[in-house]
């Protein structure tokens, strides 16, 4: 890893924002309508970082392939009815306004649908701030398989040595460990423990941690002003 970063990856869901409990609700309110109840336990351990039709096929498996897609349908509209108020991570737009003075890329990798990608970034004001937007959806496999990450480099022209990511999920951070990037976890849906396991190099509640920086290797002033 060299001496300062050249690129910076960022998730969507629980990294730019805390929208894990959103995305709790909705899954828990279109799964109550096919008389399925679910715990926290069971979004962190089977939805949190999936991608939706592997998440359907586990949970609901008599669904056809009609029924799969209008039930992701719809559980992202009410997911997306629930997050008009969402905010920005403490500490994120200090970072990414030191990331645009010293012209470091950034790019989002994400497993989100690409309609609630686009909801989120335009929500937080973000949608003209990211170099590259790499999905699940452009790629054969998503996370935790490397391959989105992989894609994001390549986009960016840059080594996975000379880059950082950024996930809250073991998924998201499996994915990035996989491509040989170094990863900070985030704590905002799952604990420290799960995303070490993972392979998490760093773990934080938010981008505001005084550790940050100098994990980055960059000027504390950096990211706290």
């Amino acid at each position: 890893m060299s001496a300062s970063p050249k690129a910076l990856l960022f998730d969507i869901d629980g990294t730019l924002t805390a929208t894990d409990p959103l995305h709790f609700q909705a899954w828990a309110q279109s799964l109550r309508k096919h008389g399925l109840n679910i715990d926290e336990a069971i979004y962190q351990q089977r939805i949190s970082g999936r991608l939706n039709p592997d998440i359907v096929a586990d949970l609901l498996p008599a669904l056809g392939a009609d029924e799969t897609e209008a039930f992701i349908a719809q559980k992202e509209e009410t997911f997306r009815a629930l997050a008009t108020s969402i905010m920005a991570l403490p500490g994120l737009s200090e970072l990414l306004h030191w990331a645009r003075q010293h012209d470091l890329p950034c790019a989002v990798v994400s497993n989100a649908p690409r309609d609630n990608a686009v909801f989120v970034l335009s929500t937080l004001g973000l949608d003209r701030t990211f170099a590259h937007i790499v999905l699940a959806d452009d790629l054969p496999r998503g996370k935790p398989f490397p391959d989105p990450y992989l894609e994001a480099l390549r986009r960016l022209g840059v080594n996975a040595r000379d880059t950082f990511a950024f996930e809250d999920s073991p998924s998201g951070v499996r994915s990035a460990v996989a491509a040989g990037i170094p990863t900070v976890g985030l704590t905002t849906g799952h604990g420290e423990e799960a995303l070490q396991e993972a392979g998490a190099a760093l773990i934080v509640p938010n981008f505001a941690d005084p550790r940050l920086p100098q994990f980055l290797g960059v000027p504390a002033f950096a990211i706290s002003g």
